[in-house]
């Protein structure tokens, strides 16, 4: 991530992971590691932060607690036609899952809906390919570099066409496969709970 908070990151949809490993070996990056999430957005009553492109993000990876804001920068469509410019993120690790959750619902925030993501990490130099799977989603990649250059070298090297980069929030990702997030108080690998 950059020092000003801008996320430098984008998706490549319905990828292969069996495929998309074999290729990251080839590379030379390492996986790292297999993460299973949780977490919860949330936003204010009167969903002003929804309203800015933005929400706070309280995620559990099993190890580490994480609270942050999330912002779409440059946004030009809410259904993924178009990418946006990129994402401004100020995360920080905090302690209790449970009780940060209990402080922000205390401060007036409420739950828009809780989330459950499978992750497989692999690292190339400053490089991170991420495999992720949502429920109901096909599994798709997402490379986090320093720069978006660095992104279309490293698509190309998977055999990836750059062109077909998103960068979106998964949100909208969602929406390009006719379902709104909006719609389900909890998004899990048991089934989708509708509100």
């Amino acid at each position: 991530m950059s020092n000003n908070n801008e996320e430098i990151e984008a998706v490549f949809l319905e990828v292969d992971k069996e495929v998309i490993e074999n290729k990251l070996t080839e590379i030379g990056a390492v996986k790292k590691e297999d993460i299973f999430y949780r977490h919860v957005s949330m936003d204010f009553p009167d969903y002003r932060l929804d309203n800015d492109n933005s929400w706070v993000r309280l995620r559990d990876d099993g190890t580490e607690v994480q609270l942050a804001f999330k912002k779409r920068l440059g946004v030009t469509s809410q259904d993924g036609s178009a990418n946006d410019a990129g994402m401004e993120e100020v995360e920080t690790v905090v302690g209790s899952y449970e009780d940060t959750k209990a402080l922000l619902l205390k401060i007036g925030l409420i739950e828009k809906h809780e989330a459950e993501k499978k992750r497989t990490r692999w690292i190339k130099d400053d490089v991170e390919f991420d495999i992720d799977t949502w429920p109901e989603l096909p599994t798709f990649l997402e490379i986090e570099a320093q720069s978006w250059e660095d992104i279309d070298t490293m698509a190309q090297a998977l055999g990836l066409n750059p062109e077909d980069k998103k960068i979106c929030s998964v949100n909208q990702i969602y929406r390009m496969y006719d379902m709104d997030v909006n719609d389900y108080s909890k998004l899990s690998f048991d089934g989708l709970v509708k509100k």
